[in-house]
């Protein structure tokens, strides 16, 4: 059974920072590769930043480049988002997802999401 389960979501300030994590069980973590997507109320769902299995590269959205900092700890079976200098804008709830090929096949999973909240 696959699980993806996000925390760490909440209300904050604008400027202020948040830490999400995404822990992973029922697939072969350290081998998948793990993003973070978000989706505000009225928007389509968006990337906002990847990983590759081993970590040694990251894509984010030009929307939260220099601000939002993605990272995995494969021992653990979780991949975080480090989220800075929050902006209003930044509302909305925050999905992890892991691309994963056993045999070949590529399957998608999704978390439940956290809810972001910027507001003063």
């Amino acid at each position: 059974q696959v699980q993806l389960v996000e925390s760490g979501g909440g209300l904050v300030q604008p400027g202020g920072s948040l830490r999400l994590s995404c822990a992973a069980s029922g697939f072969t973590f350290s081998t998948a590769h793990m993003s973070w997507h978000r989706q505000a109320p009225g928007k389509e769902r968006e990337l906002v930043a990847l990983i590759t299995p081993d970590g040694g590269s990251t894509n984010y959205a030009d929307s939260v480049k220099g601000r939002f900092t993605i990272s995995r700890d494969n021992a653990k079976n979780t991949q975080y988002l480090q989220i800075n200098s929050l902006k209003p804008e930044d509302t909305a709830v925050y999905y992890c997802k892991a691309l994963t090929r056993p045999g070949g096949v590529r399957r998608d999973y999704w978390g439940q999401g956290t809810q972001v909240t910027v507001s003063s």
